[in-house]
């Protein structure tokens, strides 16, 4: 699905990227995990296109993404929810939902977004700013849901959630991924998250990574040697 080779990314004259290598398998749930400041969310933002590559590339499938701009690669069928959700917040939710209407055929909102998050529709006409933390969140995902991606891009999604917004969360990410085959790509801090939705996972240390295997084999050694602070 998406496959990064070889990949180095300088910010800021330092290099933060060191010829990293990442297939992620089709299908999957992939948790991205490691103690902050390892490069994950400028891994996330070189897919994306937010960020240039020194060498490298990014495919996806036979597409070479690294070549294409962060417009093409959302056609290309990403959806991306940053780190900090990054709405609108003088647009209503409705409005938001709107951005990403130009990539579909369709010029609808898919009636599946508030399916999935009801509190959308109750308070569609609601500025994006006036929602809860937690609402902005799924206002980002829905967001992205919006373009019916073949991937999904989460970073941190649960960062500063109340626990019922993050139950519900992992359940939209678990189904999605059952009834649709959605590939998601998930940086995320929580363990316990990451157990429950991820299938695979991928631990970075300075700049590359370092692990990678199924979820059930992150073992007590690993998290105390990439993850425990």
């Amino acid at each position: 699905m998406i496959s990064i080779n070889k990949v180095s990314q300088l910010y800021g004259g330092t290099q933060i990227l060191w010829d990293l290598d990442l297939d992620i398998v089709p299908g999957s749930i992939t948790c991205i995990m490691g103690r902050n400041g390892v490069g994950k969310t400028t891994l996330m933002k070189t897919i994306m296109g937010l960020l240039p590559i020194k060498s490298g590339e990014i495919r996806m499938g036979e597409d070479a993404l690294h070549k294409q701009s962060a417009e093409r690669r959302a056609y290309a069928g990403i959806g991306y929810v940053p780190q900090g959700r990054d709405i609108f917040p003088m647009l209503t939710v409705e409005e938001n939902l709107r951005i990403g209407l130009p990539v579909r055929k369709s010029k609808e909102i898919p009636e599946k977004i508030f399916e999935l998050f009801p509190v959308l529709k109750e308070m569609l006409h609601r500025r994006g700013g006036d929602l809860s933390g937690g609402q902005q969140q799924q206002l980002a995902i829905g967001r992205a849901l919006v373009l019916e991606p073949k991937v999904l891009i989460l970073d941190e999604p649960n960062e500063g959630i109340q626990p019922n917004i993050v139950k519900q969360i992992g359940d939209v990410i678990l189904k999605l991924n059952a009834e649709e085959g959605l590939t998601v790509i998930l940086i995320e801090q929580k363990l316990g998250f990451a157990r429950r939705v991820g299938k695979e996972f991928r631990l970075m240390e300075k700049g590359r990574i370092v692990a990678a295997d199924k979820m059930e084999n992150l073992n007590d050694d690993l998290i105390k040697q990439y993850l425990a602070v």
